[in-house]
């Protein structure tokens, strides 16, 4: 059995999505659009600008240069992200262990995911801050730095940011 890591409930493994049971999941999914809508449960100023930020980090992200309907008038700058991460002792000796009986390693997996995603979250600020409307052409480079008894994993995010090319709306 595995275990939710939000409410420590036991769920079959294959009821778990990035290790939430059904129920956090749609906790999750709830609240967050709860915020992206503005239906925060208490009112506050941070929160609505969350919310307008988040809205603007919405923007495309691709890993290709074009896009049919992607009209790119202005490239701005190459932008990159980052993230380590740290693997403790313990995943590393449940890791060697699935390395020698040859199973899935759910907790590197899990690892890579959450890189992942900061790194594109990163990425999205990144551009924001700039003024960029998308990031294209994104490339993601994972590496495993390790020695010394410690084992970590790098994911680097590069694109480049560009701005879009405002399409004016027809005369009526």
């Amino acid at each position: 059995m595995a275990t939710c890591t939000k409410c420590k409930n036991k769920a079959g493994y294959f009821e778990l999505n990035q290790g939430l049971c059904r129920a956090c999941v749609a906790e999750n999914n709830s609240s967050r659009e709860a915020v992206l809508n503005g239906l925060s449960l208490r009112p506050d100023p941070a929160i609505a600008e969350n919310t307008r930020i988040e809205g603007e980090l919405a923007a495309i992200i691709l890993t290709t240069e074009t896009a049919t309907a992607l009209p790119i008038s202005d490239r701005i700058e190459i932008i990159t992200a980052e993230c380590v991460l740290g693997m403790n002792i313990f995943n590393d000796f449940g890791s060697a262990i699935r390395d020698v009986i040859g199973c899935r390693n759910e907790t590197y997996q899990a690892k890579l995911r959450e890189a992942r995603k900061t790194v594109l979250d990163d990425l999205r600020r990144e551009a924001h801050a700039i003024g960029a409307d998308a990031v294209v052409a994104i490339d993601l480079d994972y590496s495993e730095i390790s020695g010394g008894g410690k084992s970590m994993l790098f994911l680097v995010a590069s694109g480049t940011a560009v701005r879009l090319a405002t399409t004016a709306a027809p005369a009526s």
